[in-house]
């Protein structure tokens, strides 16, 4: 079945559903592993792609790395769930703002019930939240006095 996937092109590499062939790419070092992750995510039970979307998560290609870190997302949406070592991949890099992770982890926190998620991610969840809320009400206060002010000028 590998001739359907094309390695060169990353041509079709979102249908692949063997685990063996991604190692097996893995080890010749092709470029489309993370492309390959996702395919993965999509394909296989959780379990299977789990280990191989952990190790894109890993390659040197930035781009690559990008699409192991959707695969995690995606397999969030697919199975409302992520496993120990997606969990402690997520943790690794990092929830701010500014991490390659974050598309993951807010899929995380959308798709996996908040009772199951580990307690990292629960604190996460209420910090990002409240410190959300706090910049909704600093941008509204910041508003009112803009526009306030505006109408004194214009007395």
């Amino acid at each position: 079945m590998t001739a359907q996937w094309n390695w060169e092109t990353g041509e079709r590499l979102l249908t692949l559903n063997d685990p063996e062939e991604w190692d097996a790419a893995f080890d010749r070092g092709e470029r489309w592993l993370g492309t390959a992750a996702i395919g993965l995510a999509f394909n296989c039970p959780l379990e299977e792609a789990s280990p191989r979307i952990v190790r894109a998560m890993r390659l040197p290609d930035l781009a690559q790395r990008g699409f192991a870190f959707t695969a995690a997302g995606t397999a969030a949406r697919l199975n409302g769930a992520l496993t120990p070592e997606l969990y402690a991949a997520l943790r690794a890099e990092g929830a701010g703002r500014r991490s390659i992770a974050v598309n993951a982890i807010a899929d995380t926190l959308t798709f996996v019930p908040f009772r199951r998620l580990p307690t990292w991610l629960k604190c996460w969840s209420v910090l990002s939240t409240v410190r959300n809320k706090l910049d909704a009400w600093r941008l509204s206060f910041s508003y009112a006095v803009t526009d306030a002010w505006q109408a004194v000028r214009r007395r």
